[in-house]
C-alpha cells in the first residue's frame, strides 16, 4: 500500500495509508483508434434498482478521520471532506463508471461555451428546482461569491488553490435568475472543473465565513443529504436525508461516517460496528475466507486429504473407507470460529482506484541528478512483475500504468512508456557506464557497509531489505534472473560461452569476463563507483503495519536494481514522518507514493511536474513536484493545453507532455492501486466505485425478499 497525495491540495501529506475527481469527455482522438480504452476493472457496488431498496435505515461507513474542515478548498481538507461534499453540496459535473464526465442534471439543464471571441463565455442554465436547504434558489450570487473567494486576489481567504478561478474576468446573471454567465479573461480548457463543489454565498461571502464558518458546520446545503451532527468526542459525522432535496429522495434515513483506524477495521466488522469499510489486502483475505471463498477452500482441503488417505490405504492394503465425519463422500460441515461467523455477513467488493503508485526519484542532487542514472533505474525495472506482485493475488488486472496524467478509460490516457523503454538490464548498465559509473566498490565507508549484503534484516539502513509480503502478494521471493529469456549457451570454439548477447567464460557467469562486459542474465552486477564513491541510493519506506505491500514492492525494486549494479540503502521511517519529513522535504533518493489521476491534468497535474524555480528567499519552489525534475518543454505543453478550447488538441498536448515526463524519468508509474471494500451483504449501490462519483440517494439496504434473490 502506498501514500496517496491529493493534487488539488497545497500539501496534503497523507490522506490515508493504503496499496481528483472528473475526467474530460470522450473526444475523437489522434489516429483511428481511441487510445484511452476502457477502465481496467469495472466497479463493484452490488447494483440494484431503487424499487428493490428498502426505505430507511442507517449506513455506518468507516472513514479515516473526522475531517478538520468541511471546506474542500482548504489545505487540510481530506477524503472525508470530499465524501461529505459529494452528499450535501452541488457539483456541476460528475463522473460515470467509465471515468468520463457527465453533466449533473440534478443541478444543470445545460452548460456550454457560447462564445470564444473576444472572450470565452460559459453559460450555465440551472435546474429550475435547484434550491439551497433554506429555500433560496441556487444562482449567480453563489457562483460569484465562490469566484471572489478563490481567485487569489484577496489574501484574507485562506485557500489551498485558485486554479481556473484566477482566469475568470466576471460572473453575472443571464437572461433570468436561472442563467449564470461566466466570462474568462484568458481561455480555460478545464472550465468544467469549476464550481464542483459549489458552496453557498453564506460560506464564500467573507474571509471569516470561508476560513472558519465551514470548518466545523454547514448550515446551508443542497444535496440528497444534509449535515445533521458532528460528534468529535465519538469521532463521527451524521448525515440525514434532506427534506428540501428535489431529486429522487434518498433511500437511507442517515449515513453515519465513523472514524475507524485501518488496522482496527476487521475488529469493527466482527463486532458489527460498521456496515462498510475500505480495507487492505490482508483484511480482505480474512473477510473473504469467512464466506463462500472459505467454504470452497475447506472443501478443496478435505478432498485433498481424502485423496491422500485413499492412496495410503491402497498402499497398506486396508481397502477403502476411512471413517470421515458427515455423509459418505461429502465433506464434513465447516466449523466456523466466532470471528468467521460474524464476518460471514460481509463480502469484499473490489476494483481499481483512480490512482496509481509510482517510484519517485529525487533529481535535486546526488547520482539521480543525472538523467542517465534515472533512466537506468527505469530500464532496470520490470513493471509487469511489480504489478503482478500487488494485483494478481487479488484477482485484479495486473497491467502497468502507461501514463503519469491519466488512467485507462480516461480520455487523455495513452501508454507513453515507450519514451523510456521496457526493462533492459544491458541498456541500464550502458547508461550507467556512460554516466561514469564503472565497476569498483570505492572506499568502504559506513554507508557502503549499510548498503551491502551484510545488512541485517529489520535494521534501518539495510540493503535490499527482505520484507514479508502482504497477504495480497505472492511469497515475496525474487529469484534473480527468473524472468530472463536468454538464448541457449553456445561455444564458438575459443572456450567462451554465449548466453543470448551476454558473455560468460568456463561456464561461470561473469567470473572471468573482460572488464566492461555486461553481467550475464540472472547474475547481480558488481557494485559501481564514480570518483571513488559507490553508487548507493537511499530508499525511504514507511514502517507501519499498513505498508507491508509497499515494502514488498520496494524490496523487489531493490533486487532489480542490484542486478545492474545499483545498491540501495533502505531506510524505514514512521508513517507520520514519511511524506512530510522525507518525500516533501527531499530527504530521499527513491520513494513510493501515489497520485490520484484527475479529469483535468492540464490544471491539476501541472504543479506536480512543473520545473522547480528559485524563490525570492533563495529556496527552491517545487510546488508539488517532489522529484524536483522538470523541463521548460513540459511546462509549455501544459500552458498550451490549458489555453486551447479545441478539446481534441488539449488531449493531444497532454499526451505529448506525458511522453516528455516519461523521457525525463523523474517518476515511473507502476500499477493502479487496488480498491477493496468490505460491505454488509444486502447493501446496494455502494462499494468499490472505481471512477464513478457515488449517487448517495440510491445507496440503501435491499428489501428482505430481494436480499434472498441476491444470494444472502
Amino acid at each position: 500500500m502506498s501514500h496517496p497525495v491529493g493534487p488539488r491540495a497545497v500539501l496534503r501529506s497523507v490522506a490515508f495509508l493504503a496499496a481528483g475527481a472528473l475526467a474530460v469527455p470522450a473526444l475523437s482522438g489522434c489516429g483511428s483508434d481511441d487510445q484511452a480504452g476502457k477502465p481496467l476493472a469495472g466497479q463493484d457496488i452490488a447494483p440494484a434498482a431503487r424499487a428493490d431498496i428498502a426505505d430507511g435505515g442507517t449506513l455506518r461507513w468507516a472513514v479515516d478521520a473526522v475531517p478538520e474542515t468541511l471546506n474542500a478548498f482548504q489545505s487540510d481538507a481530506d477524503a472525508t471532506t470530499t465524501k461529505v461534499a459529494q452528499a450535501v453540496l452541488p457539483s456541476m459535473f460528475r463522473l460515470d463508471s467509465n471515468g468520463r464526465t457527465e453533466m449533473n442534471t440534478a443541478y444543470l439543464e445545460s452548460a456550454k461555451v457560447v462564445k470564444t471571441e473576444p472572450r470565452q463565455v460559459v453559460l450555465y442554465k440551472l435546474n429550475q428546482q435547484a434550491v439551497w436547504s433554506d429555500g433560496r434558489e441556487i444562482g449567480a450570487a453563489d457562483f460569484a461569491a465562490q469566484w471572489r473567494a478563490l481567485n487569489g486576489k484577496d489574501s484574507g481567504y485562506w485557500t489551498a488553490r485558485n486554479a481556473g478561478y484566477d482566469r475568470i474576468e466576471r460572473i453575472e446573471r443571464g437572461k433570468n435568475d436561472l442563467e449564470v454567465r461566466v466570462t474568462f479573461a484568458r481561455p480555460y480548457a478545464d472550465w468544467r472543473s469549476l464550481f464542483s463543489p459549489l458552496y453557498p454565498k453564506e460560506v464564500m461571502g467573507t474571509p471569516d465565513s470561508f476560513n472558519d464558518g465551514a470548518r466545523r458546520k454547514l448550515k446551508v446545503t443542497a444535496g440528497p443529504f444534509a449535515v445533521k451532527k458532528i460528534d468529535r468526542k465519538n469521532d463521527r459525522i451524521t448525515l440525514a436525508r434532506s427534506s428540501r432535496w428535489w431529486g429522487e429522495p434518498a433511500k437511507l434515513s442517515e449515513i453515519e461516517l465513523r472514524a475507524v483506524p485501518r488496522e482496527d477495521r476487521v475488529k469493527a466488522l466482527t463486532e458489527g460496528r460498521v456496515d462498510l469499510a475500505e480495507i487492505d489486502p490482508a483484511a480482505a483475505r480474512t473477510v473473504g475466507l469467512a464466506g463462500p471463498e472459505g467454504d470452497i477452500a475447506a472443501e478443496k482441503k478435505w478432498e485433498k486429504e481424502q485423496k491422500e488417505q485413499e492412496e495410503r490405504q491402497k498402499k497398506e492394503g486396508e481397502g477403502e473407507g476411512g471413517g470421515q465425519k458427515g455423509a459418505p463422500g461429502q465433506p464434513p460441515p465447516r466449523v466456523l470460529t466466532k470471528e468467521e461467523k460474524a464476518l460471514r455477513g460481509y463480502e469484499v467488493r473490489k476494483s481499481l482506484e483512480p490512482a496509481y503508485t509510482q517510484l519517485a526519484m529525487n533529481g535535486a542532487d546526488g547520482p539521480l541528478a543525472d538523467e542517465r542514472v534515472r533512466r537506468a533505474v527505469a530500464r532496470a525495472l520490470d513493471r509487469k512483475e511489480l504489478a503482478k506482485l500487488v494485483l494478481k493475488p487479488l484477482d485484479l488486472p495486473a497491467v502497468p500504468v502507461g501514463s503519469h496524467l491519466a488512467l485507462s478509460g480516461q480520455a487523455a490516457y495513452a501508454d507513453n512508456s515507450g519514451a523510456i523503454g521496457d526493462q533492459n538490464p544491458a541498456e541500464a548498465q550502458a547508461l550507467l557506464a556512460d554516466a561514469g559509473w564503472v565497476p569498483g566498490a570505492g572506499p568502504k565507508g559506513k554507508g557502503e557497509k549499510a548498503a551491502g549484503a551484510e545488512g541485517k534484516k529489520g535494521e534501518k539502513g539495510e540493503s535490499s531489505a527482505s520484507e514479508e509480503p502482504s497477504e495480497g502478494g505472492d511469497d515475496g521471493t525474487y529469484i534473480v534472473g527468473q524472468d530472463d529469456k536468454a538464448g541457449d549457451a553456445g561455444d564458438d570454439g575459443d572456450g567462451k560461452q554465449y548466453a543470448g548477447d551476454r558473455l560468460t567464460q568456463g561456464g561461470a557467469p561473469g567470473a572471468y569476463a573482460p572488464k566492461g562486459t555486461a553481467a550475464p542474465a540472472g547474475a547481480p552486477a558488481g557494485p559501481l563507483a564514480k570518483d571513488g564513491k559507490p553508487l548507493t541510493l537511499r530508499f525511504v519506506v514507511p514502517s507501519g503495519k499498513g505498508a507491508e505491500t509497499l515494502r514488498a514492492v520496494a524490496d523487489r525494486i531493490a533486487r532489480m536494481l542490484d542486478r545492474v549494479g545499483i545498491r540501495t540503502e533502505t531506510k524505514k521511517v514512521s508513517d507520520d514522518s514519511y511524506f512530510k519529513d522525507h518525500v516533501a522535504s527531499g530527504e530521499y533518493d527513491l520513494a513510493l507514493y501515489s497520485w490520484p489521476t484527475s479529469a483535468f491534468p492540464a490544471t491539476d497535474a501541472r504543479p506536480i511536474y512543473a520545473k522547480p524555480v528559485p524563490a525570492a528567499d533563495g529556496s527552491l519552489n517545487v510546488e508539488q513536484n517532489y522529484t524536483r525534475v522538470g523541463t521548460d518543454q513540459v511546462d509549455q505543453l501544459f500552458d498550451q493545453a490549458i489555453s486551447t478550447l479545441k478539446e481534441g488538441e488539449t488531449k493531444s498536448l497532454i499526451r505529448k507532455a506525458d511522453a516528455r515526463i516519461w523521457a525525463s524519468a523523474g517518476s515511473i508509474p507502476l500499477y493502479q492501486r487496488p480498491q477493496l471494500v468490505a460491505a454488509k451483504r444486502g447493501l446496494a449501490n455502494v462499494g468499490a466505485f472505481g471512477f464513478e462519483t457515488p449517487l448517495y440517494e440510491d445507496i440503501g439496504f435491499l428489501k428482505r425478499g430481494e436480499r434472498g434473490k441476491s444470494g444472502e
